[in-house]
């Protein structure tokens, strides 16, 4: 009875460390999300791509270097850029991740006018984020992305 209590007992503390791990893992994947949100929001190209692996290649055929030059184009193109994160839903298996975001990004202008006050929508997006664990930290090696459908409009 005692060896079988003792058992148990080792069971559930290495069970524990391993749902602490996975628990661990699902944090660090959801301060990339925020990180990538922040370095947007601050237009600080550096930090942005500190998120994105040098591996990266998505759907569109974009690789690191293209998303670094699509990005930078918004952050010129746009003098603000809001991002509000309305749902991230994330798993881990391994060494590798999933980030299911729904967000919208919004942008304003600076010319003084009582029209800054409103933002312009950039619109609202779905993302399906993939990331890897380099080393101790996770990146983000692909990314698709569509128009939230909630936003297009109904055909019938």
């Amino acid at each position: 009875m005692k060896k079988a209590v003792a058992l148990f007992l080792v069971a559930v503390v290495v069970l524990s460390f391993a749902g602490c791990r996975k628990a661990s893992d699902e944090n660090r994947v959801r301060r990339v999300v925020t990180g990538i949100q922040a370095a947007g929001e601050k237009k600080d190209i550096g930090a942005f791509m500190s998120f994105i692996s040098k591996d990266y290649h998505d759907p569109r055929g974009f690789n690191h270097e293209a998303i670094r030059a699509l990005v930078f184009g918004y952050f010129l193109r746009f003098p603000k850029i809001s991002v509000y994160i309305g749902h991230c839903a994330i798993t881990v298996e391994a060494d590798t991740a999933k980030a299911i975001v729904h967000s919208v990004l919004t942008s304003g202008e600076k010319t003084g006018k009582l029209s800054d006050i409103v933002p312009q929508s950039l619109g609202a997006w779905d993302f399906d984020i993939t990331l890897k664990k380099e080393g101790s930290d996770w990146k983000v090696t692909s990314a698709a992305w569509k128009e939230a459908e909630f936003l297009i409009p109904d055909e019938t």
